[in-house]
């Protein structure tokens, strides 16, 4: 992955992602290594695997909802970054396309790059603080 600061105010970042490229552990990386405590980001691009998910309410986890071994564009990734337990977390959502015209979304859980994916990235102007929710088990962005 590169990446260019475009912006220092708010701070923005343009990351360009190579055939390969694991988005979420590769921009969690990244956040981590610039100190981000909260952003928000959009991309697009193409993927040979993608992992989608769907929150289960009655386990309270993500479930792997449709796996995708095959090239889909990346129509829509768009999410945030928010620090739990000190460590920065990535929520995206994403829509992929397949050949066919068929589209597919859910919850990001794994997407592997073929050839690029373009992420625009901006960070927040305070730190976000994620705290596991008792009752969706989830952890949610404190306000």
């Amino acid at each position: 992955m590169r990446y260019k600061q475009i912006e220092d105010e708010p701070k923005t970042f343009v990351l360009i992602f190579e055939t390969g490229d694991e988005i979420a552990s590769v921009l969690q990386q990244f956040a981590r290594g610039q100190g981000l405590g909260g952003s928000s980001f959009e991309a697009i691009g193409a993927l040979s695997h993608a992992k989608l998910g769907w929150f289960n309410w009655e386990t309270k986890k993500y479930d792997p909802a449709c796996v995708l071994d095959e090239q889909v564009e990346l129509l829509s990734l768009i999410g945030d970054i928010a620090l739990r337990d000190g460590e920065p977390q990535v929520h995206a959502h994403v829509v992929v396309g397949r050949s066919d015209g068929t589209a597919h979304g859910g919850h990001l859980l794994e997407a592997r790059v073929r050839p690029t994916c373009e992420l625009i990235l901006t960070e927040s102007p305070s730190h976000l603080q994620k705290k596991l929710d008792p009752k969706s088990g989830i952890a949610l962005i404190q306000i």
